[in-house]
């Protein structure tokens, strides 16, 4: 393992929805190199985005059951992956994407050089052309179309909506205007 562990989890990370672009002078390797080891780095590889417990991440990795959950665990409890846990099943473990996700773990114990070498780094990240491409978010209906008419509230109707919801406030304009129409003929 060396510098090719780091190419490949930068690889695995730009294959997630939020991307992390390789760069001319690798500087998003220089990152990882700061916050993975190079055994971090090539768990992280067996790592999807559906949360997963430690014996099938394990068999994917070819690596003991409790190997595996106590180096998930510690990768967790470092910001390098994130970690679910419902009542008392085995905690799953799930591959962050580095924004949002490894970058703002750290915000708590940033050194100066990642600093320095995130800033070298947002230019490339952050490419705005990138992104009109593939937004990292965008709503999907499933079974249903969404409603795209916009309208602007009076504040009482904004208010009203805040305080009921939606539903009881279009409910509230249908009697309003039944009662307008009546009081009309």
């Amino acid at each position: 393992m060396g510098k090719d562990i780091y190419q490949k989890l930068a690889h695995h990370l730009d294959n997630l929805p939020g991307g992390f672009p390789p760069t001319e002078n690798g500087v998003e390797l220089r990152i990882l190199w700061r916050l993975f080891s190079p055994e971090e780095a090539e768990l992280a590889l067996h790592l999807t985005l559906i949360p997963e417990e430690p014996r099938v991440i394990a068999r994917r990795a070819k690596i003991e059951i409790d190997e595996a959950a106590d180096r998930l665990e510690e990768m967790a409890g470092k910001g390098l992956i994130f970690r679910l846990q419902f009542g008392e099943r085995p905690p799953r473990y799930m591959a962050s994407q580095y924004a949002i996700g490894i970058w703002e773990y750290h915000v708590n114990d940033l050194d100066p050089q990642l600093i320095r070498d995130m800033n070298d780094y947002i230019p490339a990240f952050f490419d705005m052309e990138t992104w009109k491409k593939a937004p990292q978010l965008r709503t999907v209906p499933v079974r249903k179309s969404i409603d795209t008419t916009r309208e602007v509230l009076t504040y009482e109707n904004a208010e009203l909506q805040k305080l009921y919801g939606a539903e009881a406030l279009q409910e509230g304009m249908g009697l309003w205007q039944d009662t307008a129409q009546a009081l009309r003929t």
